[in-house]
């Protein structure tokens, strides 16, 4: 017999002594990676636990927050369980952050500024005015917000709300703003938004396009559907999760310029700067010299963050966002004795102040400067990551430690920002999709059982990254047998993850493979809707058009009486196009904005909306039908670990040679 055979019939005898771990066990592998994390930080220092609770006036009664409907919006004790020292099933650096991020209540700043902290993902500050609160980003969904509210004119004096300030649009940060603010006390002008210039567009449009696909893998960047504890959901690394209800959007009564502006609001003033295309493509900071307190929003927080979210999203810029931070240090550090951000507690000193602006822009140039100096070398993505580490100085800054964002997925970022996808070897110009690349894979490696115990060779040693590389390739190719073996490492690979965003990536995957894809929660996106401009709403369907039912020319007239506005929408060659246009249509549809928005989304149909004089309309009657029939619904339970092609393209899945 060739040695070549009698190695691969002890690697298929051998498979079984390599049984995959119990689910939720620590493999010794894992364990000695969360101890060589424990003894590289400084996990006894104290000081970060004594700031998260310097100030505590209060707590929300019970620690559980209802919406209207009676579900539950958020409940701080479902975090009870993190305490004491780091289980082995959790990075002791993430559940160092974990228990800091799961303090919760009022908190007084400095006299006159308070916040309401550890009831969602971000934080909700409060700014005594001369005659109301002046409120600065109500978290995502309205409940905690309102409740934060009532906490606060309960300890501290009722103050009605006179202004609230959006400082970006990511809806952690204005989804709340229901609770808080009624849009009949805007238009009245009782209450003023004001947000940073943008920030609309960038609220409501970052997820439009591409929103089918952010939204499922949101589920697994916050671990939407992962069970809460030790083996499963620990935090979202920013906070310990997002609050769960309807998110809300009323549209910001005043824009800061790009150059920034000095307003003062209720007897407070404001220096605002702008920070857009940093964290977010529409982003602010202030100082309030009255307080000498500095906001920077989430431009700079008490972690790594993310130059790409893994959700997706156009990818940061990490050295403006340096830029920037040195700009806030210039600015302001000098004048503030406190700074506050939209996520953690607040930092006090000035000195203090100053050094850490320094040391976390120094992080994000870091990132930004050695992967340059790397791709120029030659490296690609994947390489820059491996070789790139944090100088120590950096590195043991527990606000530079990755619980959000990690220094290789933000190194690959760079990469990709400045060369794209594509990482110049031939090899890879035109590269055969995943399912067919596994199945040749599986092939290649001899077959199926194989290809399953060098995975599981590779999971015994401990090096899981090759073992799910193994196992995905296998399940890719349609092996089911090889499911369980790639959800262990995942679970492993979790375990071990300093990032909460990569731990819920990888418990994601593992409970997707072992229980299928979890329920779709579709509450918290029907409000931001109403929002959208119509170039935003055709946009987004332009994008659903299945060629082969649009290759006939149609063209529809889109006239909207309450904007004044006319889109010509045209089929043709298989591709939508639209264009404000008077051109002539085969059809036009004559309805108020909102009415589009609820037909083209499916809330309303259309004999529905003519049958109450919502919509008018003219010329062919079959020009919307073939429209509507040209639309692909949205597959918003796509798999993500499993094989998806032959669901999209029609390529076949045959299963693996064996």
């Amino acid at each position: 017999m060739k040695k070549s055979a009698i190695l691969i019939a002890a690697l298929i005898s051998a498979a079984p002594i390599w049984a995959t771990p119990p689910e939720g066990i620590a493999t010794e592998a894992t364990k000695a990676a969360n101890a060589e994390v424990a003894a590289e930080l400084p996990i006894a220092d104290q000081s970060d636990f004594e700031n998260a609770n310097r100030g505590l006036l209060a707590k929300i009664p019970g620690d559980k927050i209802l919406n209207e409907d009676g579900s539950v919006a958020w409940d701080s004790h479902q975090f009870d369980f993190i305490t004491g020292a780091a289980p082995d099933t959790v990075n002791p650096s993430l559940w160092r952050q974990a228990k800091l991020n799961s303090v919760h209540g009022l908190f007084e700043v400095v006299p006159g500024i308070y916040q309401i902290r550890g009831y969602d993902l971000a934080q909700m500050t409060l700014i005594a005015g001369k005659t109301g609160w002046i409120i600065v980003d109500p978290l995502t969904t309205p409940a905690p917000a309102k409740a934060g509210l009532a906490l606060a004119n309960k300890t501290l004096g009722d103050r009605p709300v006179v202004a609230v300030i959006f400082t970006h649009s990511h809806g952690d940060h204005f989804g709340g703003i229901a609770g808080v603010a009624s849009p009949e006390d805007v238009r009245s002008g009782k209450i003023q938004i004001i947000a940073p210039h943008g920030f609309l567009a960038e609220s409501v449009g970052e997820s439009v396009i591409a929103g089918t696909a952010m939204n499922r893998r949101v589920q697994y960047q916050f671990g939407t559907a992962l069970p809460v504890g030790t083996t499963g959901h620990v935090g979202g690394g920013l906070g310990q999760k997002l609050s769960s209800g309807d998110v809300s959007l009323v549209p910001p009564t005043r824009s800061i310029s790009k150059a920034g502006e000095t307003l003062t609001i209720d007897g407070i003033s404001f220096d605002f700067m702008d920070a857009g295309e940093t964290e977010a493509p529409a982003e602010l900071v202030f100082y309030m010299p009255q307080f000498k307190a500095l906001h920077t929003a989430e431009v700079a927080t008490r972690t790594f963050h993310n130059v790409l979210t893994p959700r997706g999203a156009l990818v940061r810029d990490a050295r403006n966002w340096a830029a920037q931070l040195l700009a806030a240090r210039r600015s302001f550090a000098s004048r503030s004795e406190v700074m506050f951000t939209s996520h953690f507690w607040p930092r006090w000193g000035t000195q203090e102040i100053d050094d850490y602006l320094l040391t976390h822009a120094q992080a994000y140039a870091f990132v930004h400067n050695e992967s340059i100096r790397l791709l120029n070398a030659g490296l690609d993505g994947a390489e820059i990551a491996e070789a790139i580490t944090l100088p120590p100085p950096l590195a043991r800054a527990w606000y530079n430690r990755g619980h959000y964002g990690d220094l290789k997925f933000n190194a690959r970022a760079v990469y990709q920002r400045y060369l794209g996808a594509f990482n110049g070897d031939p090899a890879t110009l035109d590269p055969l999709p995943r399912d067919v690349l596994a199945r040749k894979w599986v092939a290649a490696l001899g077959g199926a059982e194989r290809a399953r115990a060098l995975a599981a060779d590779a999971a015994f040693k401990g090096d899981d990254r090759w073992a799910s590389t193994l196992y995905s390739q296998l399940v890719r190719a349609g092996d089911e047998a090889s499911k369980p073996g790639l959800a262990a490492s995942f679970e492993q690979l979790a375990m071990r993850a300093e990032s909460a965003v990569w731990r819920n990536f990888y418990l994601s995957g593992a409970a997707e493979l072992r229980a299928g894809i979890a329920p779709v929660d579709d509450r918290g996106n029907n409000r931001l809707g109403a929002n959208l401009r119509m170039t935003d709403l055709l946009d987004a369907i332009s994008v659903r058009i299945l060629p082969d039912k649009a290759i006939t020319k149609t063209t529809i007239a889109f006239i909207i009486p309450d904007t004044n506005e006319r889109h010509l929408v045209t089929l043709a060659n298989g591709v939508m196009l639209h264009e404000p246009s008077d051109a002539p249509a085969d059809a036009s549809l004559t309805a108020p904005r909102l009415a589009f928005i609820a037909l083209l989304s499916g809330q309303r149909r259309a004999p529905e909306l003519i049958a109450n004089g919502a919509l008018g309309i003219s010329g062919d009657p079959g020009a919307l039908q073939r429209l509507v029939a040209a639309l692909a619904p949205p597959a918003a339970r796509f798999p993500i670990v499993t094989p998806v092609s032959a669901a999209v393209s029609g390529l076949d899945s045959p299963p693996p040679s064996r």
